[in-house]
């Protein structure tokens, strides 16, 4: 880092590291337990003054980052799995879980709770759900609420001296209203609790913290920049060209130059063709290398939140080589950030439905359809060779695509050379083709030139002359051509008579 960038980051980071040791330090001010940050001279009874903590909301590459998070996830359809005897799985219709993924409750549709729920986990650390149950004692609905406004409590049971862990909720206005208003208390078995790793919230480890805490000083910087530009902008001006000459001119001259070339080079008039005298010269204002130093540092920073949350650099156009494919780059993004993401929430409904977990009884939200769902190419090559290699049957490829069943295609097919290795050696060889007798060995020289004269008669091309000469039958009678009307060879008479 040259010394130049180095005193601009230092001069921009300033407010933000910490104080010595009893002197005090400047915000933003992190709160460890409602979670959040106050910005730089917030007072001390910031509730009382109606100021919220906030959580990045002025970065539009955090909100970028935490969108494609939550919108992919909502794009994805959940299903309930069950394994089965055969080895297999079936897919579970008419469970509670599978009436929840279809439809949580009556005012939110799935993609509208998943885009809300991963929105919470990502932006606070924590995702709270209030479960409501039927009189079967199943989950009938689920009702996000607000995580600034809801959190776990610890309870001690002091009859078998056992802690019992409860949640205070509160923030869904539907709720609010169907029970009077006010926090709730319910138990754990009640609530779908789904949160990121903590070391430092309170209390540990029942709750998470978002990836904003590593990020955090990063959206700082770049919140810094944005009101640099914005006070350079409305404060300064700088223009595009300046007009130079060796010589001395007045303010009346000066003036006069400066209103001929407006009215041919701004406003409505703008495109028109300045002629300048006097030995004056036009000297563009290029960016300076303390803006470029600015631009680089804006970038460093915006790549720096993409790590903290796990987003590829290409999700965002941040990236200075572009992805292979679509398909390399979702299964980066998959193995990465993405399927930890899935994964944990398919983990948090488990528990709340009390299912078994993978392999057994799990839920599952599918992710090959949606991420392929615009590369084709791909996902049919995809099918194709799952075909032939006896993975899917026909019927299974056409239904992933949304086509009918065929006739005959319920089962899997492979091609007849791929056998076990146990069964190779039970598999009987190939025919041979049949080899013609060899010809009889002569005994001398005569012998042989007979056989010679045999081999020739039989490959002649006409072998009842053959026969005629050995005596076997009567030679053929050799064809004669005879004249006559019919064969073309001769003029009819009719047509000679006509033209005598």
């Amino acid at each position: 880092m040259t010394p130049t960038i180095r005193s601009l980051v230092t001069r921009m980071l300033s407010p933000l590291l910490r104080a010595g040791e009893g002197e005090p330090r400047r915000g933003p001010y992190h709160l460890p337990i409602t979670g959040g940050w106050l910005p730089d001279g917030a007072p001390i009874n910031w509730w009382q003054t109606g100021l919220s903590p906030t959580s990045g909301e002025r970065s539009a590459i955090v909100e970028r980052c935490i969108a494609l998070y939550a919108e992919t996830a909502a794009s994805l359809p959940g299903a309930h799995w069950r394994r089965n005897a055969r080895g297999g799985r079936t897919r579970v219709e008419n469970s509670a879980l599978s009436r929840i993924l279809h439809r949580p409750n009556d005012y939110q549709t799935s993609s509208d709770f998943m885009l809300g729920a991963v929105h919470s986990l990502y932006r606070e650390g924590n995702t709270y759900a209030l479960a409501l149950r039927n009189s079967r004692f199943e989950v009938a609905s689920l009702h996000l609420m607000n995580p600034r406004q809801s959190s776990p409590l610890v309870v001690r049971n002091e009859d078998d001296d056992d802690a019992e862990i409860f949640y205070r909720l509160g923030g869904n206005s539907v709720i609010d209203h169907t029970f009077g208003g006010g926090q709730l208390l319910v138990p754990a078995r009640d609530v779908l609790h789904i949160k990121l790793h903590s070391s430092h919230r309170h209390p540990h480890p029942l709750v998470g913290e978002t990836p904003l805490m590593a990020a955090m000083m990063d959206v700082a910087v770049a919140d810094a920049f944005a009101q640099q530009q914005l006070q350079f902008l409305a404060n300064q001006s700088r223009p595009s060209a300046v007009l130079s000459t060796d010589l001395t001119l007045s303010r009346e001259q000066v003036q006069e130059l400066r209103d001929r070339w407006n009215d041919q080079a701004k406003g409505l008039h703008a495109g028109g063709t300045p002629i300048l005298t006097s030995g004056l010269k036009v000297v563009p204002w290029g960016m300076t290398g303390r803006d470029a130093q600015f631009a680089e540092l804006s970038k460093l920073s915006a790549e720096r939140i993409c790590w903290a949350f796990g987003i590829p650099l290409q999700l965002l156009g941040l990236a200075n080589t572009p992805a292979t494919s679509t398909e390399t780059l979702m299964q980066f993004w998959l193995s990465t950030g993405l399927g930890f993401c899935l994964n944990h929430i398919e983990q948090s409904f488990d528990r709340l439905f009390d299912l078994k977990g993978e392999p057994e009884e799990y839920t599952e939200f599918n992710v090959d359809d949606a991420l392929l769902r615009s590369a084709r190419k791909d996902r049919i090559d995809a099918l194709v060779r799952g075909v032939q290699g006896g993975v899917f049957s026909p019927n299974e490829a056409r239904n992933q695509e949304g086509y009918d069943n065929v006739p005959y295609g319920d089962e899997p097919r492979t091609q007849a050379q791929v056998v076990p290795l146990s069964a190779a050696g039970s598999i009987p060889s190939a025919p041979t083709p049949a080899v013609p007798p060899s010809a009889p060995a002569a005994r001398n020289y005569d012998a042989a030139v007979r056989l010679d004269v045999e081999a020739l008669r039989a490959r002649t091309k006409r072998p009842e002359r053959i026969a005629a000469f050995d005596g076997a039958a009567e030679p053929p009678e050799p064809r004669v051509v005879r004249k006559t009307r019919a064969n073309g060879l001769q003029r009819p008479v009719a047509i000679y008579s006509d033209r005598r």
